[in-house]
């Protein structure tokens, strides 16, 4: 059955009504201020991105400390030590090891320490060089040394010592080079944090490299010429920038996470991009239909820009909920993504039309040969083919897309979580080789749990009861057999005196089943039991284990609320904007498809291991704790982008008279190019994120990635115009109890 017309499958356009007799919206409120004061928006703009990034720099940024990470109990006991005041114990180790099936003798440990001790003690950055360890291999020894800190404490002590352990790697490299015969490495908190800001460092920065390049290139061949394509880049650049330095600014108030610039980077490049993509292709379309410059911009504003602000306002929705989520770092993320948000949002209604009125023509030029030439103005014949095919079967359509959705998503019902531990950091970091030598032969160096015991009422502690009740616990803890060595476990007593603490060391990664259950065991019955015998103090366990427990259990009694916010309030958004209650709840069931799908591939890559070694990943057996609730929110607000361009253009087309079909085949074809290259530019700069080192940054830029693409396709292709073709006039359904109170549509 044929159910449009070729006029309508074939991507052409009819030409855009007059809009006269209609009040100008907001968008082309400023679209017509801003291109009749060309010059002065632009310098607006260049001031604004200048007083934000010079003023950021200038006022530096407060990060959180480790302390105001935590959660639950961890977070109350980390919150206790902090304040307790504790000298810094930073204390490195120094592996002396043979090769395997040798001994090392004592006089080779004893001339390799020595030569050790005679360099380092020398260093103004290390403090004390303790007494060589020997291992019951025979074949490792361990020389302990303590850096000097200048008595700072808690993460300051941590920042400095970061800047002063080259000097002590160094020395330790330069025995090594002397002593080729036996393997002389370092390892501690602060050569391991130095090693991984390192490589996370570098990953960032060729992931920042990398994507510009590619975001040009996948614009070039949008658009075919490079003024058009340079100005989406340049404006998502300042709109990065912009953020970053009102980030800086911000977090003087509510501080932030390490990773925030390059969250901001990640997702103002992606919407800062496509809403210059959308706002730019419109109007070079309405130039080709021949409409004036101004007429273009004013076309443009009042449809391109109007769907900018509706997806802009979904998606600063969408990252709002990140405040409900109970912890800082995902609440200092929903403020940079909602700052970088809002200024590509402003950007886009302001400096873009001064820039586009500016250049006239011109934005057509230069022109790149061949590619030019190929890019047609009109949907070419794939997306047509497949709009004729979709809407002849809309019921078919809608069953096998909506089947294979569900078949994506069903395996994220047996999803893991779990914290990415030592296990799961890369090998080819040279100091991960040494936390397994050195771990292996001295497994008490590895992770511990903390146990923590304080007074609320500023007494000081009853130190013997402490020392006997700790005692007490350390043996039960040793009899258990949950624990490594802990003949070296004692309790430790705060200057003020009225905190303590104990170190339990545990075997393996701090995320492993073992030692979740060495944990259940001192929560459980140890630590209940020295509370009793401490009257009026307070007994908390903290640690690596102990804090991604907390840190997991807070997410997931905080997700419901988050998601019924995004939900609730993104429903909402898109009634008012599109005045219909079946457009809002067609959005909100296909995001979820989405975000269900990204998450059933997760499952499958890195939990099960499917198509792992295709991408070049490994198989980690979960999904990082904090990853479902940060690409839920994520995914949500950016899917919005596609949604709202595409029903924005099936809603013109409706709104001219067009029967509901050919609306929606009008409205498809009219928009799969920019919505393809807007997901392409997403795509490329995601799939980078997976090249990176690190466990939870490859899951995010594959997740990311595969929703993206599966929105673009699956969803917005096959999904979105099915159910619309099948719901018909139904589509614009909105009581008339709702109607008469809902304000304008613009």
């Amino acid at each position: 059955m044929t159910v449009v017309a070729n006029r309508e499958t074939t991507g052409e356009t009819a030409p855009t009504p007059s809009r006269s007799g209609r009040r100008p919206g907001a968008a082309e409120r400023l679209a017509r201020w801003s291109t009749r004061h060309r010059w002065k928006a632009l310098l607006i703009w260049v001031l604004l991105v200048a007083a934000a990034v010079v003023g950021g720099s200038a006022a530096g940024t407060r990060t959180i400390s480790d302390a105001e990470t935590g959660a639950g109990e961890s977070g109350r006991a980390d919150r206790a030590i902090e304040k307790a005041g504790y000298p810094a114990d930073l204390t490195e180790r120094i592996l002396i090891q043979a090769p395997k099936g040798h001994r090392l003798s004592d006089l080779q440990a004893n001339a390799v320490a020595g030569e050790l001790r005679s360099r380092l003690t020398g260093l103004p950055e290390v403090g004390q060089v303790g007494t060589l360890i020997r291992a019951q291999d025979g074949r490792s020894a361990l020389l302990p040394v303590v850096l000097d800190v200048d008595g700072a404490t808690g993460t300051a002590a941590e920042d400095l010592a970061d800047t002063r352990i080259e000097k002590v790697l160094a020395a330790t490299s330069a025995v090594a080079t002397a002593h080729p015969r036996v393997t002389v490495a370092e390892m501690g908190d602060a050569s391991l944090n130095h090693a991984i800001n390192g490589v996370v460092g570098d990953d960032f920065k060729r992931a920042e490299t990398l994507s510009l390049p590619i975001t040009l290139g996948i614009l070039l061949l949008t658009f075919g010429a490079l003024f058009a394509a340079g100005v989406p880049l340049l404006l998502a650049l300042s709109a990065v920038g912009t953020a970053i330095g009102l980030s800086s600014l911000v977090s003087h108030l509510l501080p932030v996470g390490d990773t925030l610039n390059s969250v901001i980077l990640l997702i103002g490049m992606a919407v800062g991009v496509d809403y210059s993509l959308f706002y730019v292709r419109r109007t070079r379309e309405e130039r080709a239909r021949g409409a004036s410059r101004r007429q273009a911009i004013d076309i443009a504003a009042a449809t391109s820009g109007h769907a900018v602000v509706i997806s802009g306002i979904a998606v600063i929705v969408a990252m709002a909920g990140l405040l409900l989520s109970g912890n800082v770092v995902f609440s200092s993320m929903a403020v940079g993504t909602m700052l970088v948000v809002a200024v590509a949002v402003l950007g886009s209604l302001t400096v873009l039309p001064a820039v586009l009125s500016l250049l006239g023509d011109k934005v057509d030029r230069p022109r790149i040969p061949l590619v030019h030439r190929l890019r047609g103005h009109g949907a070419g014949r794939f997306w047509p083919a497949v709009m004729r095919i979709v809407l002849a079967k809309p019921i078919v359509s809608l069953l096998l897309g909506g089947t294979a959705m569900l078949a994506l998503a069903m395996p994220a019902m047996g999803m893991r979580l779990g914290e990415a531990g030592a296990d799961s950091l890369p090998r080819s970091i040279p100091i991960m080789q040494t936390y397994d030598a050195m771990t292996t032969a001295f497994p008490q160096t590895g992770f511990a749990h903390t146990v923590a015991i304080w007074s609320d009422d500023s007494k000081p502690l009853d130190k013997p009861a402490v020392e006997k009740g700790v005692a007490s616990l350390v043996s039960s803890a040793e009899r258990s057999g949950r624990f490594a060595d802990l003949g070296d476990a004692k309790v430790q007593f705060a200057p003020n005196g009225r905190t303590a603490t104990v170190d339990l060391a545990m075997t393996g990664d701090f995320n492993t089943d073992r030692s979740k259950r060495s944990l259940s065991l001192l929560r459980d019955e140890l630590a209940p039991a020295l509370h009793d015998g401490l009257p009026g103090n307070e007994v908390a366990v903290t640690g690596d284990t102990a804090g991604s427990v907390d840190f997991t259990g807070t997410l997931r009694s905080h997700l419901p609320l988050v998601f019924g916010f995004v939900l609730a309030v993104t429903f909402i958004v898109l009634v008012l904007a599109f005045r219909s209650v079946v457009v809002a709840a067609t959005a909100v069931a296909l995001n979820l498809l989405s975000v269900g799908a990204a998450y059933g591939l997760l499952v499958l890559i890195f939990q099960h291991g499917f198509g792992a070694d295709l991408l070049g990943v490994q198989e980690s057996g979960f999904i990082v704790d904090w990853l479902p609730l940060f690409l839920f929110v994520i995914l949500f607000g950016l899917s919005m982008d596609y949604h709202v361009f595409v029903v924005s253009r099936i809603r013109e087309a409706h709104d001219r008279g067009e029967p509901t079909r050919a609306a929606v085949a009008r409205g498809v074809t009219a928009s799969a190019g920019v919505v393809t290259s807007a997901a392409a530019v997403m795509v490329g700069v995601f799939s980078i994120f997976a090249t990176l080192s690190l466990l939870e940054f490859k899951q995010l830029g594959v997740g990311l990635a595969a929703a993206v693409l599966i929105d673009a396709t699956i969803v917005r292709a096959v999904l979105l115009p099915a159910a619309m073709a099948l719901l018909g006039r139904r589509n614009w359904w909105l009581p008339q109890w709702l109607d008469r109170r809902l304000p304008a549509a613009r």
